[in-house]
Order: C-alpha cells, then structure tokens, then sequence
C-alpha cells in the first residue's frame, strides 16, 4: 500500500469511528428523550420506571464485562459490526415494546440495547487509541466529541417530533433504521485483526505483573472513577440541583444542563490540541481543577450568574476525563482490550453507583452538600494526574519538541 493511499485509509477509518461514537449518542437520546411518553404508553409508575430502566444498567454492565474477551477472540472490527447491529435491534424491540405496551419487553429491548453498547464500547476504543498512535495525534477526546454531539442531536430531533405529535414507538423505529446504512458503511473502513494481536499478552505487563496489581492502570482507575461520577452525577442530578438548590423555575434547571452538555462538547472538540501542546498529564489535571472550581462554586455560591457560568466550567472539567484515560489504558502496557476494559468498567462502576449514593446523600443533607463527594474526588484525581503519563518509548518524539510529561 502506497502512503498516499495509507493516509487516505487511515482517514477513512478515522471517520468511521467519529460515525461509530456519533451513533450510540443518537440512539441513546432518542429514546432518553421520550421516556415521559414512554411511561405514559408503559402505564407505570416513576418508581416502576426506575426498575424498567435499570434493564439499560444490567445490560451496559454484562456487555462491558464481555467485551475484553470478545475484542481478543473475534477482533475490534466483528465486535464493532455485530455489537452496533445488536443495538438497531435492541432500538426495533424497544419500539415493539412500546406499540404493544409492555413494560417487560420494553425491560428486555434496552438490556439488548445497553449490553450492544457495553460490548461496543471498549472496541470502539481501542481501535480509536491504535488510531492515534498511527496517526501521532490525538483524537480520541473527538471522537467522544462525537458521541455528545449525537446525543445533541438526538435530544433535538427528539424535541421536534414530540411537539409535532409523533408516537414514541414511530420516532424509537425512525431512528433505529437511519443508523443501518451508515454501520454497514463505515465497517469497510475498519480493518480486520485489530485487538486479536493482544490475545496472546493477556494479563501482563511487560515486566511480568498481572493487570490488576499494576499501579499505574489502577491510578488510572481512580481518575475515570472519579471523572466518571463528575461527568454522570451532572447527567443526573443537575436540572434538579438547580431548582432545589438555587430556585431556579424547572425551564432554567434544564437550560442551564445544556450549558453543561456544550461544556462537554467543546471540551471534547478541543481538547486534542490542549493535550498535544501541553501533554495528557497536564490537561488531566487541569480538567480535574477546572471541573472542581465549578462544582465547587455551584455549592458556595449562591449568585444566579455564577451558578450558570459554573454548569459550563463543570461541563469542560468533566469533558475529558473518561476519553484520556482510555488512551492512556491502551498505551501503558500490553494487552490494551483488557487494560481498556479494566478502565471503562471503572468508569461504567461511577455511572451505576453514583445516582443511588448521591440520591441517598441529598435526601439526607440536601443535594449541594451531597456534591461535596464528587469534590472531593475530583480533587483526588488531580493529585493522582500523573498516572496518565505517556510512556517513555512513546514520549519520545514529543520530549524532542521540548514538551514536560
């Protein structure tokens, strides 16, 4: 293969993986968006659509736990096409769901839904971190970039169809069908054999330790942990914060989440050139500082103004924190499926665990207090940036440019 030939395959596979992060953020917000019609159609209660949505939990958690063993045995390509597929099918059964108006089947379609993306989401990955080592440049928080603009994207277009009146199970099956051309399109571009290669290197690193007493990968745990349950506890708990906790009318409460949603968009659109320039370990640390300011501020501070502003610096702090340590996961040592795996399930553990604890801690003490653990652990992983540092192999090339890792 010629290298203008090399480059433009390279680019084609870049642009299927911002069309497979894109996807998964579209599908979620198409039905996220329509869960109040969804409870109305299910006839439950909101305590009874708790247990239905936890169907998306039990799901996510299964999909991601397999998803090391499944990149390893079939590859980064097959798991990507059959997982995405699985997951129009998990969107056609939700909609099924909804016109027979059975809450079991509309349990069973998001544990399809949730465990396609579970299983999907370290393949993704690790075929966006072998991306960016071949292309010398970071991509990766892009590529997340992509995911928060579908969910953008979604929750738009979900917006639009519910004030036209569109029936929740029509607008679930539209969007399951517009994503079958753009999956079977894009996998051409993915090569064959990625993540097969680490099957044999299971379990070790190169100095013969298993993955899990390897301080670095479980330092690096601690930060997605942490940055993790910043990123979800807004996705939970901000719109409602707002209103119990500074008196803002429930419109504003959801306007000002959207300001933390374009904080994370932009973060994640920019934060490749911030990461080039100033190294991963720095703008980890700065994102965790950033994100602690305004988590701190929408806790102190009672001034209006501030509290919107806060949302924004909240959102481009928690921006970066789960796409960084995916890549640096992939790159600390061999077996990347696993090591990525080891890291997202991390991240997914923050998703599942902090709405109850939170919940928990804010009837008890109000929900500005409760923000008072995620804090302290953004704080934490600050202090803990470090672990994130590149190799020195692979720093090379950028300590030369005169660069600190």
């Amino acid at each position: 293969m010629t290298g203008t030939s090399s480059r433009k395959a390279l680019r084609l596979r870049l642009f299927a993986l911002f069309m497979f992060f894109f996807i998964p953020g579209l599908l979620m917000a198409s039905w996220a968006t329509r869960t109040p019609a969804i409870r109305d159609v299910l006839s439950v209660s909101t305590a009874e659509m708790g247990i239905v949505l936890f169907g998306l939990s039990i799901g996510s958690m299964s999909g991601i736990l397999c998803s090391a063993w499944l990149v390893k045995r079939f590859g980064t390509r097959q798991v990507i096409r059959t997982t995405m597929c699985c997951a129009v099918l998990g969107m056609i059964v939700l909609s099924v769901a909804l016109w027979m108006a059975s809450a079991l089947l509309f349990a069973l379609g998001l544990m399809v839904f949730g465990a396609s993306f579970g299983s999907a989401e370290v393949a993704i990955n690790v075929e966006g971190a072998s991306v960016e080592r071949e292309m010398n440049k970071t991509v990766l928080p892009m590529m997340h970039g992509f995911y928060s603009l579908g969910t953008l994207t979604g929750a738009g277009v979900g917006m639009v169809l519910t004030a036209l009146g569109v029936a929740a199970n029509l607008h679930i099956l539209l969007a399951a069908l517009v994503c079958i051309i753009p999956i079977l399109t894009g996998i051409a571009a993915i090569p064959d054999g990625n993540g097969k290669n680490d099957r044999e290197e299971a379990h070790a690193t190169p100095k013969g330790v298993p993955f899990y007493r390897d301080l670095q990968l479980m330092l690096i745990g601690v930060i997605v942990l942490a940055m993790a349950f910043a990123e979800g506890s807004a996705n939970d708990w901000l719109p409602l914060l707002m209103v119990d906790g500074h008196g803002f009318s429930p419109t504003s409460g959801s306007l000002i989440y959207a300001g933390f949603t374009l904080g994370m968009t932009v973060g994640r659109f920019t934060g490749g050139w911030f990461i080039d320039r100033y190294s991963r370990v720095a703008v980890v640390r700065a994102s965790a500082l950033l994100g602690g300011l305004g988590i701190a501020m929408i806790i102190f501070v009672d001034v209006d103004w501030i509290a919107g502003v806060s949302v924004i610096l909240w959102g481009l702090g928690a921006s970066l924190g789960f796409p960084l340590t995916i890549s640096a996961a992939s790159d600390t040592g061999p077996d990347a499926p696993t090591r990525v795996s080891v890291v997202a399930t991390t991240g997914y553990l923050a998703f599942l665990v902090g709405p109850p604890l939170l919940g928990f801690l804010g009837e008890h003490y109000g929900l500005r207090s409760a923000m008072l653990v995620v804090l302290g652990l953004v704080i934490i992983a600050a202090l803990v940036a470090r672990a994130v540092a590149k190799p020195a192999a692979q720093d090379e090339s950028v300590m030369e440019k005169g660069y600190e890792r």
